[in-house]
C-alpha cells in the first residue's frame, strides 16, 4: 500500500477505476507546470493520487455522494478531531432529529442507531465546513449499510451490499426470509474504529478543491491552469448513479426512498451520438483551462446491455474538441466484484474490457 493511500477506501463507489491508474499515469516526475484535473472525479482517487505526488489537484462530479467522498480525500485532520466532531454532535441534546419511516427503515437499522445517524445527518447538512466533518461525513457514508460482521461492527444496518444500496422490496424479502434483523451498533465507536484505520498516515496538504457542477460549463472550473487529466466518464447508457447509492443520497439531503429523477448537470444519454457530443462538451471546457502542454488521459469503457463501439465513441468525442487523440491502450477487463453483486444475487450490467486514450493539447 501507498503511505497516506488508507483514506481511499474511507467509502466505496458505484464504479471506479484503482489507484494505480493515475498513480502511474502521473509518474514519480512533477508536473512542469498546472494542477492535476478529473472532471467525472467520482470518489476523488484522481485527486487522492495528485495529493500523494505533492501536486494541486481539482475534482468535479455532478453527484453530491461522488463530491462529498472525494472532498474527503483533500481534508486535512486527524483521528482525535473527526472523533471529538462526532462527540460534539452527538452531546447536543438541543434539538431531535425526524427519522425517516417505514417497514424498511426499521429493519433496515436498529431505532438506537437510525437515531444517532439522523442526528449525524441534521448537524452535518447544517454545517459542514471543516476538515474533521468532511472526513466525519465521508466515513458515515461508508459505514451507512453493508456486510454484518461478528466482532466488531463496520457497518450500521442489516445484513446488505456495501459499494451500492439495496432495494426496499428485495431487502425485506431478503431478511425475512433469512430471519436477519438490524444489529444494535455503538456508532462512535464504529466511526473511531474508521478514523484509526483510514486516517493513520495522512498525506502532506496540497492546494486542492472538489465541485459539485457541471463539467461540461467552463464557468464551473476555477481559475486555474490544468496540466494533465486523468479521469473516466460514466459509459454510455449508465445511469443510475444515484438510485443505486439512494441511502447515501438521503444522509446527504435527498429524499428517504429509492429516487430515479436524474440531475440535470448528468451527462446525457438519449444516443451514442448525443452522448459524443456530451463528451465534447467537457473536453472543450477543460481546453479552456488548459496549458500548453497539457494531456489528457481517459479511461472507457461500455456496459453488455448497450451494444456500442466504447473506442469508436470517444474517438468521435475527441473530434474538434481541443485535444488531440495520440494512443488507445487496453486496460483489461473492469473490476466488477466489488460491486458486491453475490449479496444480494442481484443482475447487474457489467462492464466489459476498457481502454486508456491518451491524448493532447491540440
Amino acid at each position: 500500500m501507498v503511505p497516506g493511500s488508507a483514506i481511499n477506501a474511507i467509502c466505496p463507489y458505484y464504479t471506479m477505476f484503482p489507484l494505480s491508474f493515475p498513480l502511474r499515469v502521473i509518474g514519480n516526475r512533477p508536473l512542469k507546470k498546472g494542477w492535476i484535473a478529473d472532471p467525472f472525479c467520482g470518489r476523488g482517487t484522481t485527486n487522492l493520487a495528485a495529493r500523494l505526488r505533492g501536486i494541486p489537484t481539482f475534482g468535479m462530479d455532478s453527484s453530491p455522494i461522488a463530491a462529498a467522498i472525494a472532498e474527503a480525500k483533500l481534508s486535512d485532520t486527524t483521528v482525535h478531531r473527526v472523533e471529538r466532531a462526532a462527540q460534539n454532535i452527538l452531546e447536543d441534546r438541543s434539538e431531535s432529529a425526524d427519522l425517516p419511516r417505514g417497514l424498511f427503515w426499521r429493519r433496515m437499522y436498529h431505532e438506537d442507531v437510525l437515531r444517532v445517524i439522523c442526528r449525524l445527518r441534521e448537524a452535518l447538512l447544517r454545517d459542514c465546513r471543516s476538515d474533521a466533518r468532511k472526513v466525519l461525513r465521508a466515513i458515515t457514508l461508508g459505514a451507512l449499510h453493508g456486510p454484518t460482521t461478528k466482532k466488531v461492527a463496520s457497518h450500521l444496518s442489516n445484513q446488505s451490499p456495501r459499494t451500492y444500496a439495496p432495494k426496499p422490496a428485495y431487502a425485506l424479502r431478503f431478511w425475512s426470509e433469512r430471519g436477519l434483523r438490524p444489529p444494535k451498533v455503538d456508532v462512535l465507536e464504529a466511526v473511531r474504529v474508521r478514523a484509526r484505520r483510514f486516517l493513520a498516515e495522512g498525506p502532506d496538504r496540497v492546494a486542492g478543491s472538489i465541485r459539485l457542477g457541471d463539467s461540461r460549463s467552463a464557468r464551473d472550473y476555477p481559475d486555474i491552469k490544468i496540466g494533465l487529466v486523468i479521469t473516466s466518464p460514466p459509459y454510455y447508457g449508465m445511469r443510475t448513479y444515484i438510485p443505486d447509492q439512494w441511502l447515501r443520497s438521503w444522509f446527504l439531503g435527498g429524499p428517504p426512498d429509492v429516487d430515479y429523477q436524474h440531475c440535470p448537470h448528468e451527462i446525457q444519454h438519449a444516443s451514442p451520438e448525443a452522448f459524443a457530443g456530451e463528451l465534447r462538451s467537457v473536453w472543450k471546457a477543460l481546453a479552456t483551462k488548459a496549458t500548453g502542454n497539457a494531456r489528457l488521459v481517459v479511461r472507457f469503457g461500455s456496459i453488455n446491455d448497450r451494444d456500442v463501439d466504447h473506442i469508436a465513441l470517444m474517438k468521435e468525442s475527441l473530434v474538434d474538441s481541443g485535444w488531440v487523440l495520440r494512443t488507445v491502450v487496453a486496460a483489461g477487463d473492469a473490476s466488477v466484484g466489488k460491486r458486491q453483486a453475490s449479496q444480494f444475487r442481484l443482475s447487474a450490467s457489467l462492464p466489459r474490457p476498457e481502454h486508456d486514450f491518451y491524448a493532447v493539447l491540440g
